[in-house]
């Protein structure tokens, strides 16, 4: 966990690309690359980009907001979190579209304010668990694998800097047209609804 919170944060002033990283896309000032995974034949992510007028720190406290979000994305079947044993577990369904089955996520994740040498960076890592509280439910197809490292940093304006990390198996028979729309323009558009989320945050909060 350490190891993972580091490096995503050195993410941030250079990115770590070795040989097989490839560049997926580049739109509205969001790099996309990814990486091939011979094992389960999916793709890792990495994500470059960032959000104008959306403070480092309000974006942390708008990702990490689960009541808000059900507001805002739109995505969003269900999405709660409960105590499980030491740890706070978050399930998670997502909408998919006619005739695809919804996914659902159970993870554990942890936010870590940093300051590096005078700079304050917002870390915040996410990983599937298995907990007898959350079985898989019929109808549904249970993600397993899902693997996230969120970086956040002032961009030395009123906006931010971000990178963020991911993997995981959605499972069933998805279309390749719809792994690469998800990739290609879901990323982008859910970072441009966060934008928007920060600002009505702002709003709602004040």
């Amino acid at each position: 966990m350490e190891e993972t919170l580091q490096q995503a944060w050195r993410e941030l002033d250079e990115p770590a690309l070795p040989e097989g990283w490839q560049l997926f896309t580049d739109t509205m000032g969001i790099q996309i690359y990814r990486l091939y995974d011979e094992q389960t034949g999916l793709y890792e992510y990495k994500v470059y980009g960032g959000l104008a007028d959306c403070p480092a720190d309000l974006c942390a406290d708008v990702y990490m907001d689960l009541d808000y979000r059900k507001q805002w994305d739109k995505n969003v079947k269900a999405l709660q979190e409960e105590k499980s044993g030491e740890d706070k577990v978050i399930y998670w369904e997502v909408k998919y579209p006619f005739p695809l089955s919804n996914r659902d996520y159970v993870y554990v994740r942890e936010r870590r304010d940093l300051d590096i040498n005078g700079r304050k960076i917002f870390v915040i890592l996410a990983n599937s668990v298995s907990v007898p509280n959350w079985p898989e439910k019929s109808g549904i197809i249970r993600v397993h694998g899902y693997k996230q490292s969120l970086a956040i940093e002032s961009d030395g304006k009123n906006g931010c800097k971000i990178f963020m990390y991911y993997f995981d198996n959605p499972g069933g028979m998805i279309p390749l047209w719809l792994i690469n729309w998800a990739a290609k323009s879901g990323v982008p558009n859910f970072l441009k609804d966060m934008q928007k989320a920060c600002k009505g945050y702002k709003q709602s909060s004040s």
